[in-house]
């Protein structure tokens, strides 16, 4: 999956994030199981934060897209009842 960030949207890079990742869970990019790149991955990639990208996770877990496991990773749930935006 690629992720894209663009410095002139009014959202901040967290939401920015957020709505990407939880979009592809909604139109099946992610599957249940599929196991979300790691935190430190993304933010050297995009050259943000890592916090960034940890605050995204937090919320996709707190919303039940995705489940953390120590030391596993971010895994997708197939609980959360996702819609398209």
């Amino acid at each position: 999956m690629e992720l894209f960030l663009d410095p002139a949207d009014h959202r901040s890079l967290t939401v920015q994030l957020y709505d990407q990742v939880r979009e592809a869970i909604a139109d099946g990019r992610l599957a249940p199981g599929a196991r979300l790149q790691p935190s430190r991955a993304v933010a050297e990639k995009l050259a943000i934060a890592r916090s960034t990208v940890t605050d995204a996770y937090a919320r996709l877990t707190a919303e039940g897209f995705v489940e953390g496991r120590r030391g596993g990773g971010s895994i997708v749930t197939g609980s959360a009842c996702v819609e398209p935006s």
